[in-house]
Parts: structure tokens; sequence; C-alpha cells
């Protein structure tokens, strides 16, 4: 089986951490977030992921070069010249998606973190006999995003209501498709949507079906969403009683820490914490939802709240970092510094407090 991962642009809206790194190779829980997807598809029997991409492609390709070697599966790039919305790279990656097996392909948005469950996807992929099938997730306000109204007993879906201001269900698209291969030749190579242009034909000769995403979903692509995303995958941790979980007396709920960071005596880490290689969490510090990626010290009795620390920073003694703090590569906190909710460029020294949420160049 292939899978098509839409990688898409700039990630503009997880910046400062994409100036550094291409969106889909930011680390989530101490893996690039594009890892844990390939990760799930190869446990599934997928040979061949294709990534979707307009913006770096070498950058992803020497980076998931090892991962192909590891982890036995073929990574290549198909890359826009224009950006073709979310069907037009169906249409552009055509020949690298079709082969003789007549195999449905997975198609997936590189945002979205869930327990993957592409093995009942298959299935029931297979038990419905229609040309398409997509996940869908229970949200508790759907008037913010594109509602599937299906039916429930088949999973057959009926129409599409985008944002809807009257309630007509609560499912939204969870960004996971599998796909026969004709539904390829209803894809134009043009800037298309699979979810305005697309899906709604195939819904309306009755031949598209959903199913809903057993555990829990989120799409990680801005920061809060991605602190939030973290503690739904750790509860899922917790869920399947993962020994990647820490434990200890200065462990507090479900938290993290690469085998390579140190930490110091008297520390509070948790809950909703990942720590990842060759961080050094000196003593009393207190820690709590928030990512501190590779290469971080964090200095003596500093404080980190619902924050992202980015790659070889530093946070200074008796510092204060909370409320979406997001810090780009090598930014440097001074000593006894408070910041509240400031968005960092990367190597920057900050030498007075931030004191509302506002982006610092």
């Amino acid at each position: 089986m292939k899978a098509l991962i839409l990688v898409g642009g700039f990630g503009t809206r997880l910046r400062p951490l994409t100036l550094s790194v291409p969106k889909p190779l930011v680390e989530f829980a101490n893996k690039p977030m594009i890892l844990h997807q390939i990760e799930a598809l190869k446990a599934v029997g997928v040979t061949e992921v294709v990534l979707a991409i307009n913006y770096q492609p070498e950058e992803m390709l020497n980076f998931l070069k090892e991962f192909e070697a590891n982890l036995g599966i073929k990574i290549t790039c198909s890359q826009e010249t224009e950006p073709l919305g979310t069907a037009g790279p169906l249409a552009l990656a055509r020949d690298k998606l079709i082969d003789d097996s007549g195999e449905p392909f997975f198609v997936l948005n590189s945002d979205v973190i869930s327990e993957y469950p592409f093995k009942e996807m298959i299935a029931f992929h297979k038990s419905h006999g229609g040309e398409a099938s997509l996940m869908v997730t229970k949200v508790d306000e759907p008037s913010k995003y594109g509602v599937v109204v299906m039916e429930e007993s088949t999973g057959q879906v009926e129409r599409f209501v985008e944002k809807p201001k009257l309630f007509v269900g609560n499912k939204i698209n969870a960004g996971f498709y599998l796909l026969n291969p004709s539904v390829l030749e209803r894809i134009q190579l043009r800037p298309t949507s699979i979810e305005k242009e697309v899906f709604p034909k195939i819904a309306a000769e009755k031949k598209l079906y959903a199913m809903v995403l057993p555990g829990f979903w989120m799409d990680i692509g801005q920061p809060r969403d991605y602190i939030t995303g973290l503690r739904l995958y750790l509860d899922s941790l917790k869920k399947n009683s993962s020994p990647k979980l820490a434990s200890g007396s200065h462990i507090v709920g479900n938290v993290i820490v690469d085998e390579s960071a140190k930490i110091g005596e008297g520390c509070l880490i948790g809950p909703d914490v990942a720590i990842g290689s060759g961080c050094v969490i000196e003593s009393g510090v207190r820690l709590s939802r928030c990512t501190v990626m590779r290469g971080v010290r964090i200095k003596k009795h500093a404080c980190i709240s619902s924050s992202i620390i980015g790659w070889h920073s530093t946070v200074g003694q008796w510092a204060r970092v909370e409320n979406m703090t997001i810090l780009g590569e090598d930014v440097h906190v001074c000593d006894e510094i408070y910041s509240n909710g400031g968005v960092v460029l990367p190597h920057k020294e900050i030498k007075s407090s931030i004191l509302k949420p506002e982006i610092v160049m």
C-alpha cells in the first residue's frame, strides 16, 4: 500500500519554531510530527510514502533518508510549484500513487495527531465497498469546522456543511482518507479542494463512507492546540500503559523525558511535559504543560508552564515563563525575567520582562 501526506506550506501558525525547521520536522512528544504518522503507516503495511510539499523539500528528504533505512519504507517528495489545495497534490502525485495492485491508498493531513487507527480503517473500507472512506471525529463546537452529515448505521456520507449556524451534527473531517485509485480520475491538476469539490461528488453517488475515529484527535498546527495535543497524546500513552512515561518522586502526572536529559535535585515536573534529548534541567525547577526541545538548559528555580521552549535555548535562574510563551531556536532568557505569552524569534537574548503577549523580533 501507498500513502500521501499533505505537508503543504510554510507552517506560519507554528512560527517561530518553523523558522528553523519545516513544520513536519518540529518535534511533538520528542519525535518529529511526521514520524508519528509514517511509523503508524508502516505498521499497517504501507511500503511507500509520498510527501506533497511546496517548501524546503531538500531539507525534508535529507532528514528522512535515515528513517527510510531504519523503518524500511520508501519516502519520496512530490513538489508543487504553486499551492494546489488539498486535492491538486493527489493529481500531481498520480504516477507515484498508482500501480498495478489496484490497492486503495491513504491520504493524511500532516498536522493531525491521534492513535492512527489505520488497521480499523482498512477493514471499514473493505467492508462498505464504496470508493472512498474518511475518518470523522466528534467535537464540542462544530460551528468552527466543516461538518460531515452521515447515515449513522452504515456511515454513508450524505453531505458536508461548512461552519454550520444551526446544529446539523458534531462530526468533522479528521483529515485521514482511504481512497480507491479511481478517485484520482475525478481530480484535475489545478488548485482544488478535496473537501469542497471532490468528496461532495462522491457522496452524491453514495460512494463515500465515514468512520468515527476511536480515541483522541488534535490538529496541532498552532501552539495552543500543540500543547492540548500533547496532553491528549500523553493521556493515551497512560491509558495504554506505555513504558515511555517517566516515573519518580519528582514527576506529577504524565511526562516523557529523553534518556539523555539530566534532571537536578528538588525539581517538580508535570503534568503534561515533554523533555527532549540533551536537555539540562537544573535543581529546583518547576515544569508543567510544556515542551522543552532538544539541547535546552533550564537554570535553577525557573518555572515554566503552558509554553514551548525551542532547541538550544536557555531559561535563566528564577525566571518565570508562562501563558503560551514560545521561544524559537537558541533564545536566551536572562535570570529573574518574566515572560507572559512572549513569542520570541530565534537567536534573541531577553533582558527585560515581557508583561503582555507580544512578538519579540
